[in-house]
C-alpha cells in the first residue's frame, strides 16, 4: 500500500481486515495486540491512529458480549447495519457547551446533540458514542452514514495527522443501540486498558525516531554527541517497552492492580520516552530531515499531535492522586 495512512479508504479497509484476526484486549494476548499497534505506528503513525480506535471498539463490543466476526450479536447491532465489514470509531469526549442526550422512544433509542472530537466521522461506517441518560452516561452504537448524523469538516488546521479530522458531529434523532447498562462503559476495567493501547502506538511511533538516530550515529561523520543522543533515546524507549510488557501481563492475569493507576503509570512512562525521542532527535538531527525528508517530518508532526492525548500536568496530577490512594506499590 503506497499511501498507507494517507489514503483513508484503503487504510480503513486494511484496519477492518486486521480487526478480523487481531488479538483481543485483556484475554491472554494483550502483548500481541500492543505489538501489532506499535508495529503499525512504526510504519506509519497515522495508520496506527486509525487502527487503534477500530480495535478498541471491537474490544468494547466483545467485553459487552458481542463479536461481529463470530456473528454473536446480543445487542442487535444488525438493526443499524453493523457487521464484520463495519469500520468503527469511539466518540466519548465531552466539551464545554456540547452534549449528546439519549432518549428512549416506543421504537427504540435515539441520540440528539453535538459530540466533539469525533475522528474520521465522515469516513467510518459506525461509532460507539457516549450519551447522557439523565445525569449519567451510557454507551450507544450508531450508524454514521445517515441523514440524522452530520459530521463537521473542521475546524482542523493540524499539521500533524492532517487527514484524520477530529471535529464535532451533530446528531439529530439518530437511531442508536445501547451497549451495556448505564455507567458500564466508564466503570469497566477495559476503559483503562484501552488508554494503554494508545500508549503502545506512541511507543511504536517513537521507535522510528530511534532508528533515524541510529543511522546518524552510524555515519562516518558521527561524533560522541550523536552516540549520546542515541543512547538516551534507546534507554528511554527500552524502559517504556518493559513497562508495556509488564502492564500487558498484569491485564491478562486479572490481578488486583487498580486499572486506572496502572494505565496512568504506563501512559506517563511512555509519553516521557516518546517526548524524549522527539527532543533528542530534534537536537541530534537538526532541521535537515524536518525540511527535506517527508517521512521523518510527517512522523514528527503526527507524533507530536498524537501525544497530546496525554494531558501533561493534569494527567500527572491524576497519577499522583491515584498513587496516594493506592500506595506506591499499587
Amino acid at each position: 500500500m503506497n499511501e498507507f495512512g494517507r489514503d483513508l479508504p484503503s487504510t480503513i479497509e486494511w484496519c477492518v481486515t486486521v480487526g478480523g484476526t487481531a488479538p483481543p484486549l485483556g484475554r491472554g494476548r494483550t502483548r500481541e495486540l500492543w505489538d501489532l499497534l506499535a508495529a503499525t505506528a512504526l510504519r506509519d503513525v497515522a495508520a496506527a491512529r486509525i487502527l487503534e480506535p477500530h480495535l478498541d471498539a471491537l474490544s468494547i463490543l466483545q467485553q459487552a458480549g458481542t463479536d461481529l466476526h463470530a456473528a454473536v450479536d446480543p445487542w442487535q447491532l444488525s438493526t443499524i447495519g453493523a457487521d464484520r465489514t463495519s469500520s468503527w470509531g469511539v466518540f466519548a469526549a465531552e466539551g464545554p457547551g456540547l452534549r449528546v442526550d439519549a432518549r428512549e422512544t416506543a421504537s427504540g433509542w435515539t441520540l440528539s446533540g453535538t459530540k466533539p472530537w469525533c475522528s474520521l466521522a465522515s469516513h467510518l461506517s459506525h461509532a460507539l458514542v457516549t450519551a447522557f441518560v439523565g445525569a449519567e452516561r451510557r454507551l450507544f452504537a450508531v450508524a454514521l452514514r445517515t441523514p440524522a448524523v452530520r459530521p463537521h469538516d473542521g475546524p482542523w488546521l493540524a499539521r500533524g495527522l492532517p487527514d484524520i479530522v477530529s471535529a464535532p458531529v451533530d446528531f439529530d434523532g439518530a437511531v442508536a443501540v445501547p451497549i451495556g447498562e448505564i455507567g458500564w462503559y466508564l466503570t469497566r476495567p477495559g476503559f483503562a486498558w484501552g488508554s494503554m493501547s494508545v500508549a503502545a502506538c506512541w511507543w511504536g511511533g517513537a521507535l522510528g525516531l530511534r532508528d533515524a538516530l541510529q543511522v546518524a550515529a552510524s555515519s562516518e561523520r558521527a561524533d560522541q554527541v550523536a552516540l549520546v543522543h542515541l543512547g538516551t533515546v534507546d534507554a528511554a524507549l527500552w524502559a517504556a517497552r518493559a513497562v508495556l510488557r509488564e502492564a500487558a501481563d498484569l491485564v491478562d492475569a486479572g490481578t488486583r492492580t487498580d486499572p486506572k493507576l496502572l494505565a496512568e503509570r504506563v501512559r506517563a512512562a511512555v509519553v516521557h520516552a516518546a517526548t524524549t525521542a522527539l527532543a533528542e532527535s530534534d537536537a541530534a538531527l537538526g532541521p535537515g530531515p524536518l525540511v527535506s525528508n517527508p517521512e521523518h517530518a510527517r512522523r514528527v508532526a503526527d507524533l507530536h499531535l498524537y501525544l497530546r492525548q496525554h494531558h501533561g500536568l493534569r494527567d500527572a496530577a491524576r497519577l499522583g492522586r491515584l498513587a496516594v490512594q493506592g500506595g506506591v506499590g499499587g
